[in-house]
């Protein structure tokens, strides 16, 4: 795998610039079948994992596809890359891609990204280490760091806020990037906040901030968080690849999930920084294995009661691929 860029350890979570990863590909035999040109695009994120997997393993060429993957900065520009015809398919958070379906844009979603789990929760709200804060009802009218307003992690806040007496609506969000999160909330800045790992980890260990809880078990106990999407058009157009693609994830995902170990190096290597990097992130994201319309309802409803999206019924955002 190539990578043109490094990454600091703050610009890991952040998102970085553009790096491209494309394994060399043997020459075929005269009588081979072509293989099917695939070209993706993700963040700089763990769930990338099972692609990088499946490059590395030979599962795409197995599966009949010449597979490559672009590194790119944020959802949006992957989101504005798949629509323009510059990548086949791309990985974004839900919530991006309930914005985008809500504009009338047409995407569709194939696999399944990272899945939330309270039993392996991924992200917290935080307060300032000595906070009396206690409930939803002492966050009313205070300011909160948020990376990005209307992200998951802002409905995750807001759906805890007014599970546990509160009222989200009160609250102040401003934008703070997750690296200096931790040290916004510390010196008064904010009151609170989210952090994702390892930020989570440094500024709890650090002392800067104490857990206030895992605000995104008050939207489900379990629920999808990230897909791999592609157009409308392109799906219909290529349904043994988008079919093959969907396969190919499944077992990536499945092998990935239980070899954190034997994955570091391709994901360190996609991300310009070494496994010893990737081991200090703390605990890798969950990967889903089947997108259900199930899965995803609870943060599809969640948007579209704090109107980052229309009502959509998830069963309408799932290609007919994903179902082989």
């Amino acid at each position: 795998m190539r990578s043109t860029s490094r990454l600091t350890r703050a610009e890991l979570l952040a998102l970085g610039t553009a790096a491209l990863v494309a394994p060399a590909v043997p020459a075929l035999a005269a009588d081979a079948p072509a293989l099917m040109p695939l070209h993706a695009a993700s963040s700089s994120n763990d769930e990338v994992t099972p692609f990088l997997y499946a490059l590395d393993a030979g599962l795409f060429k197995k599966a009949g596809i010449d597979a490559k993957i672009d590194r790119l900065p944020s959802g949006s520009t992957i989101v504005a890359g798949v629509l323009s015809g510059a990548f086949d398919l791309g990985k974004s958070s839900m919530p991006s891609l309930l914005a985008a379906r809500g504009k009338g844009l047409p995407l569709t979603c194939l696999a399944p990204g990272a899945e939330y789990t309270a039993d392996h929760p991924s992200f917290a709200l935080v307060i300032k280490s000595d906070s009396p804060i206690k409930s939803g009802a002492d966050l009313n009218g205070l300011t909160a760091a948020v990376s990005a307003i209307d992200d998951l992690y802002t409905i995750a806040m807001k759906t805890w806020i007014d599970a546990h007496g509160g009222d989200s609506s009160t609250v102040k969000l401003v934008e703070v990037p997750m690296p200096v999160a931790a040290a916004s909330i510390a010196t008064g800045r904010v009151a609170f906040g989210t952090l994702t790992q390892p930020f989570l980890k440094d500024g709890l260990d650090s002392g800067q901030v104490k857990l206030l809880a895992y605000s995104a078990t008050a939207i489900a106990p379990r629920f999808m968080m990230t897909a791999w999407f592609a157009r409308d058009d392109w799906a219909a157009k290529n349904p043994a690849l988008a079919a093959a693609f969907v396969r190919v994830m499944h077992d990536a995902s499945i092998y990935s999930n239980a070899h954190h170990a034997e994955t570091a190096p391709m994901l360190a290597s996609f991300l310009s920084v070494t496994p010893q990097e990737i081991a200090s992130l703390g605990d890798r994201v969950t990967l889903g294995t089947v997108l259900t319309p199930q899965l995803m309802k609870p943060l599809v409803d969640a948007a579209t009661r704090y109107k980052v999206a229309p009502a959509i019924d998830s069963r309408d955002l799932i290609s007919p691929a994903a179902f082989h």
